[in-house]
């Protein structure tokens, strides 16, 4: 048995994981949970994972890894070469506060579950929902332009000339701002960074369009 990977094509989290795979070149079976319709509320998925919630990576000897970040520290763990995380201690906090930034702060508040609950609960309807998305997407991307901008350990990527975890989070985030129609000119630094990130074939293969169940 492969590696099981339970996700969907347009979870950025999905995104970011499948990225992370392909940088630790480690081959995965896709297996598609269509979130729109609630697959993942479905019993034959809340028995991999009981918060039905994607991506869910099912290793050789059945165990199930969830949560994306978690998941991508194992990642980092269990097969070290090429690493996600630079060697140093504070480079290493760094590359996980960038990280954090897009995991922690813009995707929580504006996943589908909650974008979902604005519309059932609130009517907030298309409009409402990518006001939302938008105003949280700048109010997080506005500092974290400006850290990537100003320090000098930002280089081809967020963290020198290797691709990693950030660029991971960041790169799947920017998926999602496009389906939002989010305004990027502000963020020259990021733009920059994932023209850069798309060109590899671990990214652009890991981007929503690439995937089997896209449609």
């Amino acid at each position: 048995m492969t590696l099981r990977l339970h996700n969907y094509f347009r979870s950025s989290t999905s995104t970011r994981l499948r990225a992370a795979l392909n940088l630790k070149g480690l081959a995965y079976d896709y297996v598609g949970v269509h979130l729109p319709t609630g697959e993942q509320r479905a019993a034959a998925y809340t028995g991999i994972n009981p918060q039905g919630l994607v991506p869910a990576l099912e290793l050789e000897d059945g165990t199930v890894l969830t949560q994306s970040l978690a998941i991508m520290e194992w990642l980092e763990e269990a097969h070290p070469e090429p690493p996600l995380l630079p060697a140093a201690p504070k480079a290493r906090a760094r590359v996980r506060a960038l990280a954090q930034m897009v995991a922690l702060e813009i995707h929580p508040i504006n996943n589908l579950r909650v974008l979902n609950f604005l519309d059932a609960e609130f009517g907030a309807g298309h409009a409402g929902k990518k006001r939302w998305f938008t105003h949280w997407v700048h109010t997080t991307f506005e500092p974290l332009e400006a850290m990537l901008a100003q320090s000098p350990h930002t280089g081809t990527y967020c963290q020198g000339d290797t691709p990693g975890y950030a660029d991971c989070c960041l790169y799947a985030q920017i998926w999602n701002n496009r389906r939002f129609e989010v305004d990027m000119a502000p963020y020259p630094t990021i733009n920059r960074i994932f023209a850069a990130l798309d060109a590899l074939p671990a990214f652009s293969n890991a981007a929503p369009a690439q995937q089997p169940d896209a449609g």
